[in-house]
């Protein structure tokens, strides 16, 4: 059935807007006045949906509004109520009007045939590649309520652990652009002020001091070309890892760091051991959850791995005999996989792998923004230190020579 964007008036004389489900614009209008609304515009909403995606700034579904109504979804049809009902309930509850205008759209598209998965796919910035998947699975498995309660817990912990990583290195952050904004200023405004002094009574500048002059004239001449380099080599970088091949050559070095590469492979591997839990769990075949599961994962080397897992798995090898060959994906998950195969509960064993993961993952990034905090203040109290040792050099000198 078509949808409609209205605005109306009612009784009292306040304005209400919203979308309503008619036969046409004229149907529309009878269906407000029997809501006793006065009826001021009616349009299409199949246009208005089409001009929002051409818009720059239309606003998408945050974290905690997918959660919400991934949850409702998940709540109404595990009741046994079917899916364009619940839809049309969740397009009732929500507060947002573009809320309900996305879950009006993906009933429109149900009712028209649609699976959910290919409706959420049409909404593509509201609801990520994952999401897409997974519903996708929910839906050939037939156990789509059980999949969207599961795809509602993964999505809440996953935003909860990017939470707390935002507000850890959100400090850090802070710190790191208010001391190099003070270091800017005393190297562009604060450095030649005083040290033109020195220079206009030709007196001999200690090396420091003539260092600190010349990185404040590369600065105040040269700077805004260096910030365009600088901005020419990220957009080059960027470039060149679109490339397959230097992608995947890129992707297999970060895991070797040490730092870095824990924080990759954590991460991944949560990724990777929440979304194969929830779709074996729902059901779904073990080779097409985990080309499911590896969609989701950002590494590409860890990706390739599990492809190659994928082909070995199909050949008769077990789950964690097959992406235990490139030693890439972390021992504990290998042995859980293990576990859950010999015993039969894989989809638990997948899920306690994911929580011990998200809980590792969420201790190395809290103690490195720890140790990063003071490592910042030490940094930059040193090159304010040499900022201000350049200056008081030549006074001293002057000092001197006058005793």
């Amino acid at each position: 059935m078509p949808v409609f964007r209205f605005e109306a008036m009612d009784q009292a004389g306040r304005s209400e807007s919203g979308v309503i489900e008619a036969d046409s614009q004229r149907h529309a209008r009878v269906l407000l006045r029997l809501r006793l609304l006065m009826p001021l515009s009616v349009k299409p909403q199949k246009d208005e949906a089409q001009s929002q995606r051409r818009s720059f700034f239309q606003k998408g579904l945050s974290g905690t509004e997918r959660v919400v109504v991934i949850r409702q979804l998940a709540s109404l049809m595990g009741a046994g109520i079917p899916l364009d009902e619940a839809l049309a309930a969740v397009a009732a509850e929500a507060e947002q009007s573009f809320v309900r205008d996305r879950m009006v759209a993906l009933r429109s598209e149900v009712l028209g045939g649609s699976s959910l998965a290919s409706a959420m796919a049409r909404q593509s910035r509201d609801f990520p590649a994952i999401y897409q998947a997974l519903v996708a699975a929910g839906e050939q498995s037939g156990r789509l309520a059980w999949v969207l309660e599961r795809l509602a817990d993964y999505a809440e912990t996953r935003d909860s652990l990017q939470q707390k990583v935002f507000m850890a290195l959100a400090y850090p952050a802070i710190v790191s652009v208010v001391a190099m904004g003070i270091v800017i200023f005393l190297m562009t405004t604060v450095v030649p002020q005083v040290v033109s002094v020195f220079i206009n009574n030709h007196q001999a500048l200690p090396l420091l001091t003539r260092i600190m002059i010349g990185l404040s004239d590369l600065i105040r001449h040269w700077g805004l070309f260096i910030l365009a380099g600088a901005v020419v080599l990220v957009w080059a970088i960027r470039r060149a890892l679109a490339q397959p091949s230097i992608r995947l050559d890129w992707d297999e070095r970060i895991l070797t760091w040490p730092v870095l590469g824990k924080l990759v492979r954590g991460y991944n591997t949560e990724r990777f051991a929440s979304t194969l839990s929830i779709l074996v769990g729902g059901g779904v075949p073990i080779l097409p959850a985990l080309q499911g599961a590896a969609d989701t994962l950002v590494n590409s080397a860890l990706r390739q791995n599990v492809a190659d897992a994928i082909v070995r798995v199909r050949e008769g090898s077990g789950l964690a005999r097959a992406l235990s060959l490139q030693k890439r994906f972390p021992p504990i998950l290998l042995q859980l996989i293990q576990s859950g195969e010999s015993t039969g509960q894989l989809p638990e064993m997948l899920g306690r792998a994911a929580r011990s993961e998200a809980t590792a993952l969420e201790r190395r990034i809290l103690l490195l923004t720890t140790l990063m905090e003071p490592a910042l203040i030490l940094l930059m109290g040193l090159i304010v230190a040499l900022i201000v040792l350049a200056v008081l050099m030549p006074i001293i000198e002057i000092n001197q020579m006058v005793r």
